[in-house]
């Protein structure tokens, strides 16, 4: 992107509200706004301190378009670090298409999505994991993705970083420093505590690596399949949920045949709950393919419910525990819930004896809302969100989560060299390699136009 021109996008979402802000970045944004607004106080807004706001009418042909605030942030205090105007209209959409037009015939070009954010990384306003930050802060929709968010736009995968490849760069530099003396037989690098290095950045990149699996489905919503046999209430359970009527409810064994998606916020924490096929023997070739596509669901979710008839239990326990069972072995590297539903249908004493029986299950009933704040508690302890309340850096986004795997493999290159003793020239290619991988998380190495290209890209326009 071209950074010596003036650029201006609408910063508000489009369409008619109270007010809009559009937005100018570039050396003329001062200038360019100065021809149109008169200012109550006749002040000049050249001559302005930076971070002021200044009250006057953009002005057309000597006719008044509006009343509007105007604020000034000048170079390098501002957002892009280049001289920055942001005005505050009336919302319009008339007025903002007017003054956007006429800022277009005088000097500035619509930006691109994302440039005012490129141009605050490409002026050292932040490093590029901030700069992402940014977009995943706009399209937080809970307070746990939005934490993760925060965290990251505040540096907090740079910090970590940064003091890593300083590190290795220190010793980059002495291995560097030793090839240019091969001659002279001398080491400048302590190999022991060069290796305690490398065993150092292994387990900081491997914590980070595992951490992406909660951080992204902490961000996307969490996917919890309900399954369990046909009418036991998986429907019932989901509308509940959601509190809306998102599933049909049927008397009529096998009625969901396709698995049912949507995502509700508990407790600050995004859950995309999933209502399957009802798992049963059939011949029915289209309740075949929802039971299939139940267990596919089953295998991608992160969280199992596996919904019990509490009120057909008792007749049919040795084969719903036996089900069970065959569940637990399928998914035995998953998280499991196990519900017993339709309990308003008991007895005290047969409620007794169900927890007897499955000592570990939630009783709950979906119709009469009965142990869904319960349930709703449970869920949020089953998830690993002691990381976010001590802040710990979680990776969210899967192009840190691919450099930082490319960078373990070249760490790990490292070590094995010295562990078996290999040459210095040998394995500074891989010290080299693993570096590049971490700057690119942060843009402290080139970084193609491409890949600039298509993160920006993403981002809405007025950012």
């Amino acid at each position: 992107m071209i950074q010596n021109d003036t650029i201006i996008a609408l910063a508000t979402p489009s369409g008619i509200g109270a007010i809009a802000v559009i937005r100018i970045s570039g050396d003329r944004a001062i200038d360019i706004t100065a021809q149109f607004f008169r200012s109550v106080s006749h002040k000049n807004l050249k001559e302005q301190c930076t971070h002021t706001v200044h009250l006057g009418h953009i002005v057309v042909n000597d006719k008044v378009l509006d009343q509007v605030l105007v604020t000034v942030f000048k170079n390098p205090n501002s957002y892009t670090g280049e001289d920055v105007v942001e005005i505050s209209c009336h919302g319009s959409v008339y007025i903002q298409q007017v003054i956007i037009q006429l800022f277009l015939q005088h000097g500035c070009r619509m930006a691109d999505n994302g440039e005012f954010t490129m141009r605050a990384f490409l002026n050292g306003k932040m490093d590029l994991s901030q700069a992402e930050a940014v977009a995943d802060v706009i399209a937080s929709n809970s307070k746990a993705s939005h934490q993760m968010a925060i965290q990251q736009m505040r540096g907090g995968i740079s910090n970590e970083l940064k003091v890593l490849r300083q590190q290795l760069l220190d010793f980059a530099s002495l291995i560097e420093l030793e090839l240019d003396f091969s001659g002279e037989d001398v080491e400048f690098a302590d190999r022991a505590q060069f290796n305690m290095l490398v065993s150092k950045i292994r387990a900081v990149l491997k914590r980070l690596i595992d951490s992406f699996a909660f951080g992204n489905a902490m961000k996307n919503g969490i996917p919890v399949a309900i399954i369990g046999e046909p009418n036991v209430g998986k429907s019932s359970l989901l509308n509940v949920l959601l509190n809306e009527e998102k599933a049909i409810v049927s008397e009529i064994a096998g009625t969901t045949r396709d698995a049912i998606e949507d995502e509700v916020i508990i407790n600050g924490v995004a859950f995309r709950f999933i209502d399957t096929a009802g798992i049963r023997d059939t011949e029915d070739v289209v309740e075949t393919i929802g039971i299939k596509k139940a267990y596919e669901k089953a295998e991608k979710a992160q969280l199992i419910i596996f919904l019990v008839d509490a009120e057909k239990f008792r007749a049919q326990s040795s084969r719903v525990i036996g089900e069970l069972e065959k569940v637990k072995a399928r998914f035995k590297e998953k998280r499991l819930l196990v519900i017993a539903n339709k309990i308003d249908t008991l007895s005290e004493i047969q409620i007794a004896d169900l927890k007897s029986e499955i000592p570990n299950a939630l009783l709950l009933s979906a119709k009469e809302g009965t142990g869904i704040n319960m349930l709703k508690s449970e869920l949020t302890s089953l998830v690993n969100i002691g990381a976010l309340s001590s802040n710990e850096t979680i990776v969210t986004n899967s192009r840190h989560f691919e450099a930082l795997n490319q960078a373990l493999e070249s760490i790990s290159a490292v070590q094995k060299g010295i562990e078996n003793n290999l040459p210095s020239d040998l394995f500074s290619i891989d010290i080299r390699e693993c570096l590049r991988h971490l700057g690119n998380i942060t843009g402290e190495y080139d970084v193609d136009k491409d890949i600039l290209g298509n993160i920006f890209s993403n981002f809405c326009i007025g950012k």
